[in-house]
């Protein structure tokens, strides 16, 4: 298994493959007893998934950094969607601050909520430390999320037992989880400046992501939830996301042009993984293409997901 995988087109065992797109794989699905969360649901693969689950009935809570973009996302879906439901509540990742706003905004409309779609992110940043004192990737991409999806759950549990309607969590990693730090996770040199590699830090927090699905995944289960947790590589998408390290994503594109997805197909895995029925029961799996695929041994330890676990809870309880 390399970093970039093979672009063929050809679908895999669930029928789809790297050229489907969310309309394709969602095709038939009514998702209008679901209310849906997206984090970073204002620009790429979040605002296309918005638009493809309210395009199938659900109810949708984008999650926002810019109120205006999402707001520019909402006036879009709903001139080609006028029945959608779309609901904007600021949020920024990397605030566990404002993460606890967002959770209390949200569970003071009293929605039920059927799906979380942990979905933004930041990339190849310069070392940053966020208000909270962590170094800022692995605060938005993981940290953040983690505490989220933790306030959230209670009311997904309940939900669930209400309803009958299977939960489903979804968190957004990347083939990139596979190039990290020695260990996959520095526990002990997160905020370390001086050691610091863009790309690296990109990849420990994605693992994070992973580790922290296939935990989740682990304990819900323990406990008979009727909620799933799994991980997932969209694919390349050419999207702002690069935008901390051009250069290097454009020589990216230069050598990998015939891997990249449209934004269309980028958003298909976490529509599949949300909404079509052959995902039902699945968790503490990886996806990519619409497809059940494999991680690094890192992305499959066990022990490495419980310290982590156990490392996020203190980083949330502390500030």
């Amino acid at each position: 298994m390399g970093y970039f995988r093979e672009a063929t087109g050809i679908p895999g065992p669930s029928g789809f493959g790297s050229a489907s797109t969310a309309e394709q794989v969602t095709d038939g699905i009514d998702a209008s007893r679901l209310t849906v969360i997206i984090t970073g649901g204002s620009s790429g693969i979040g605002a296309e998934a918005a638009r493809v689950m309210a395009l199938r009935g659900a109810h949708v809570i984008i999650g926002a950094r810019n109120i205006e973009a999402a707001n520019g996302v909402r006036q879009s879906i709903l001139q080609s969607t006028p029945s959608a439901r779309i609901e904007i509540i600021q949020i920024e990742l990397s605030s566990l601050k404002s993460v606890r706003a967002f959770a209390e905004k949200f569970l003071a409309m009293d929605l039920p909520l059927n799906i979380l779609i942990n979905n933004a992110g930041v990339m190849y940043c310069p070392f940053q430390l966020s208000e909270d004192g962590i170094e800022m990737q692995f605060a938005t991409n993981h940290v953040g999320h983690f505490l989220l999806t933790k306030l959230l759950l209670e009311k997904m549990k309940s939900t669930a037992d209400r309803t009958g309607i299977e939960g489903r969590i979804v968190n957004l990693s990347s083939e990139a989880h596979m190039t990290t730090y020695t260990g996959g996770i520095r526990f002990d040199k997160i905020n370390d400046k001086n050691s610091y590699n863009d790309k690296l830090a990109y990849g420990q927090s994605k693992l994070a992501n992973i580790l922290h699905a296939n935990e989740l995944a682990r304990r819900l289960k323990e406990e008979g939830a009727n909620i799933t947790a799994n991980s997932l590589h969209p694919g390349l998408i050419r999207t702002n996301l690069g935008r901390h390290s051009t250069v290097f994503v454009a020589a990216l594109q230069a050598a990998t042009c015939v891997l990249w997805k449209t934004i269309p197909q980028g958003a298909a895995t976490s529509c599949y993984v949300a909404l079509h029925p052959d995902a039902k029961g699945v968790s503490g799996k990886y996806f990519a293409d619409c497809n059940v695929s494999k991680t690094t041994a890192n992305g499959r330890d066990e022990l490495l997901g419980r310290r982590l676990w156990d490392f996020s809870e203190k980083l949330v309880k502390s500030t």
